[in-house]
């Protein structure tokens, strides 16, 4: 079964070629380091700092940096496969391209993680099985959904997104254009009614530990892979808005300042607002101002050789990070130290994040996408997709 792929950008017929926009594969590098000053942030996962107020104070700046990152993956997701859709791609094509993306890296973090924490309770089959399988944040259980490589938990909502996608990519393809702004603001209202209904009806306990709201709260509000959806759908609108020639004219500097206050505000609102109400609009702008730069010829600062690699090596550096910081949290043994030396061992973590991450990303990901991500041909060879076919495979 084809995904049939709307004509436009200048075709009244058939399929366009989108151009390809290198500065969105370069943001990902800066969303990834976002969720990494997260869980850095988070003292029962790394805890470096003597000094309790900076602790406090570190930890308070970038509290709530990594929803902010997992949003802005989402969306991207979403904007990414819809500008990106393969004319008269077949489902069997696409679902094989999807899951050799995320699969492969994910099974090898999660047998790290189960040889790591082999002798903890994290070990149980009731653990480990649903996180091999990325179907654990379909349990309401806060040591299920966060089990093993915690980051995993964000594949859950991927994974359905993915297989969502040529269902409602028919759908958001068949808008007309001068509605695609009304659906980008339903959408919007629907995300933000999900979280009031969460916050006024779903009870706040029993209480999370480090959240001041309930697990069921939280485990709706945030981990529910149906509930994400809101955000991936916007970025397919964004998409399709950009195609149809509706570029954001704000620029990339008033976008990125829209973003920051939005984030400020974040640290201000309660946490259920916070997971993604206040930063989609921004985030969805921003992702449309940085791609009608690229579409338009203006600096980014993003296309460069090194962003576009650090880009490329995100996604293992998504899933690598956790696990080093664990790492060097038990290599420390409760050491703390002053806040300089305090963020070099936090610098030192992400320095050597990146090369692992860069080691998952050389020996697993780049090779099973080059062997299998392409399209079929004749004798059921596979061709080896192009650099640039492979960006366009990022998540």
């Amino acid at each position: 079964m084809p995904i049939q792929h709307a004509g436009e950008v200048g075709q009244k017929h058939g399929p366009p070629h989108r151009p390809k926009l290198p500065s969105l594969t370069g943001l990902r590098f800066h969303a990834a380091a976002f969720v990494f000053l997260y869980h850095a942030s988070r003292p029962e996962i790394l805890g470096v700092f003597q000094d309790g107020a900076f602790a406090d104070g570190y930890a308070h700046t970038f509290r709530k940096i990594g929803f902010a990152g997992v949003s802005f993956f989402f969306i991207l997701s979403g904007f990414v496969l819809a500008w990106s859709a393969r004319p008269n791609d077949t489902l069997r094509d696409f679902y094989r391209r999807r899951m050799l993306k995320i699969f492969p890296n994910h099974v090898v973090m999660w047998a790290v993680a189960l040889w790591y924490f082999s002798t903890t309770a994290l070990a149980h089959p009731m653990v480990w099985w649903p996180n091999l399988l990325l179907v654990h944040c379909w349990i309401p259980r806060p040591d299920t959904v966060v089990s093993l490589n915690q980051p995993s938990w964000s594949l859950c909502s991927e994974l359905l997104f993915y297989l969502l996608f040529p269902l409602l990519w028919r759908l958001v393809r068949g808008i007309p254009a001068r509605r695609l702004w009304m659906c980008f603001a339903l959408t919007f209202t629907a995300l933000l009614a999900t979280q009031m209904s969460i916050d006024a009806w779903v009870s706040p306990t029993p209480r999370l530990p480090d959240w001041p709201m309930g697990q069921t709260q939280a485990w709706l509000g945030y981990n529910f892979p149906p509930l994400r959806l809101f955000e991936f759908v916007l970025g397919m609108l964004m998409a399709r808005l950009l195609a149809q020639g509706r570029r954001i004219s704000w620029g990339i500097a008033p976008t990125l300042a829209l973003t920051a206050a939005g984030y400020a505000l974040t640290l201000a609102v309660p946490w259920q607002y916070g997971f993604n109400v206040i930063l989609a609009v921004p985030l969805s702008l921003l992702v449309g101002a940085i791609a009608t730069a690229d579409l338009t010829g203006r600096r980014t600062g993003l296309r460069g050789r090194w962003p576009t690699l650090l880009g490329e090596m995100s996604f293992a550096f998504y899933l690598v990070h956790f696990m080093v910081l664990v790492a060097v949290h038990d290599l420390l043994r409760g050491r703390t130290f002053n806040p300089a030396a305090g963020l070099a061992v936090i610098a030192l973590a992400f320095v050597a994040a990146q090369l692992l991450s860069w080691l998952l990303y050389a020996c697993v990901e780049r090779p099973v996408m080059r062997r299998w991500a392409g399209g079929a041909r004749s004798g059921g060879h596979l061709p080896a997709p192009t650099r640039a076919q492979l960006v366009d495979q990022q998540l």
